[in-house]
Formats: C-alpha cells, sequence, structure tokens
C-alpha cells in the first residue's frame, strides 16, 4: 500500500522544501541521508507502513527536489528546517527514522526540540568522527564528484536535470563531512525519548559506535543487522531488494513503535 495523499512545498527559513505524505495514523517523518532524497531511501518502509502511519517524507536542502543554499550545510540548519516544515504542516509532534546523515539530523532533532519528539529511529548515524570506517575523511577530503556513486547522481538528475546543482549538492554533503565535528557525550544522554539504534555489520559506521551511542542514552534500544549500508531498509548499491530482511526491520520498527 502506497498512496499518496498530498505532496507539494513550503517555504521556511528562506528556501522551498519538497515533501510528500502518505497514509493515515500517527505522524512518522522520514529523513534521508546524504545525496539522496526521500523516495530513494524509504520506498520499501513507505509501501510496507503508509498503511498504519501517517508518514511525512521530506527532501532536505540541496538534495531532491528541494531548493538549494549557498552557504554551508549544517544538521543543525536541517533539524531547524524539519521542525519549521512540520509546523507548516500542523504537526506539534512526531517520531522520527533518519537513516545515514538524517539519522545524525533526528538525534539532532531529540537533542534540540524534546517537545516535538515522541519517538526516534536512528538509522546507521554517526555523532563521532572515529565512529566512521578507517579512512573514510581521508577519503572525503581527496573526492570528487566522479567518486560518487552513479547511482546516486542518476537518482538526482532524474528529480533535478540540472548538472550544476549535483555538483552544489555534491560539494555541500562533502564539506560537510570534512568539517564533521564530535558531538560531546552529553548531547546524546540528554535525549529523554526513546530511540532505536539500527545498523549494518557491515556499514559505513562501525557497530561499536552505534554500541556507543546506545550505551549514552538510558533505555534505548539496539539492533544490528547481517548487512551492509541501509540495506536493512532499502535496495543495496546494485539495486538488489532483500524483501525478508526489510520485511523483518519494519516489523521491529513497528514493534517499537507501539510499544
Amino acid at each position: 500500500m502506497m498512496q499518496l495523499r498530498e505532496s507539494g512545498y513550503k517555504e521556511v527559513n528562506g528556501i522551498n522544501l519538497y515533501y510528500e505524505i502518505y497514509g493515515e495514523g500517527k505522524p512518522l517523518v522520514l529523513i534521508h541521508g546524504g545525496g539522496s532524497d526521500l523516495q530513494f531511501d524509504y520506498r520499501e518502509v513507505i509501501q510496507r507502513m503508509s498503511g498504519q502511519y501517517k508518514l511525512i517524507g521530506i527532501d532536505l536542502q540541496n538534495h531532491g527536489r528541494s531548493e538549494h543554499r549557498e552557504v554551508p550545510e549544517t544538521f543543525e540548519q536541517d533539524a531547524k528546517d524539519i521542525i519549521a516544515v512540520l509546523g507548516q504542516l500542523g504537526i506539534d509532534k512526531a517520531s522520527f527514522w533518519g537513516f545515514s546523515n538524517g539519522a545524525t539530523t533526528v538525534l539532532l532533532i531529540a537533542h534540540l526540540f524534546p517537545a516535538k519528539v515522541e519517538k526516534i529511529i536512528a538509522a546507521s548515524g554517526v555523532t563521532k568522527r572515529n565512529g566512521m570506517m578507517d579512512g573514510f575523511f581521508e577519503g572525503m577530503a581527496q573526492a570528487t564528484i566522479d567518486h560518487m556513486p552513479q547511482y546516486l547522481k542518476d537518482n538526482f538528475l532524474k528529480l533535478n536535470p540540472d548538472p550544476r546543482k549535483l555538483q552544489h549538492m555534491f560539494e555541500k554533503d562533502r564539506q560537510r563531512m570534512i568539517h564533521f565535528k564530535d558531538w560531546d557525550d552529553s548531547m546524546l544522554r540528554t535525549i529523554q525519548s526513546p530511540v532505536l539504534f539500527i545498523a549494518g555489520d557491515n556499514d559505513v559506521m562501525k557497530a561499536s559506535h552505534i554500541a556507543e551511542m546506545h550505551s549514552l542514552i538510558p533505555g534505548s534500544r539496539l539492533m544490528i543487522f547481517p548487512s551492509g549500508h541501509g540495506s536493512y531498509m532499502m535496495a543495496n548499491e546494485n539495486g538488489n531488494v532483500d524483501k525478508a530482511l526489510i520485511d523483518f526491520t519494519v516489523a521491529q520498527v513497528e514493534y517499537f513503535l507501539s510499544n
């Protein structure tokens, strides 16, 4: 079941951000990762969950169908943008599922806007530089648009057929990661909302880092899948979908949200 109820743009903090809404029920906000968009990361999730929840997906600044900013991209700005979009949609409180950079963003929302958060699903997020796979930041410092996965480039240009905007998005994402600073542990310790951490055992983020974040939030839950980066919730880098694994992931997320 995947029936689009509403889509469009909301002007927040100086730019227009694209959003889509599926289903009815308790609101669950879906936040995509770097270089991606709401549909690319959450198509499989939306198909499975739109019958039980009101799913709100947002394309973040410089991504998907949303407009671009010239200023540096920050997780704080993304958090403020998301809360502003929800305000315009009349949603005062919601649960949030973020993937990759989106997971870092939703954890920041829980820290900065606790009154707006029911529950958090943080999928393959990071809050410390040493939590990324070895060599990640050295590689990012040398990366060019040619190093960006072709499937992400193709996806962006399908939604936004302007190579200059693709280059702009890549550079904004790259600079954000190059300049990423470790979170103080107190930022996670302040989070009062229930949190479910999920990741793959062959992820871009170290499983030990996911476990460390889990240990800093009292009462949080942790699940490590036998998978790569995100293939527990979407197609892998070759476009293959492990339906049984994604069914299992969604079942565990639904259990977490309903208990």
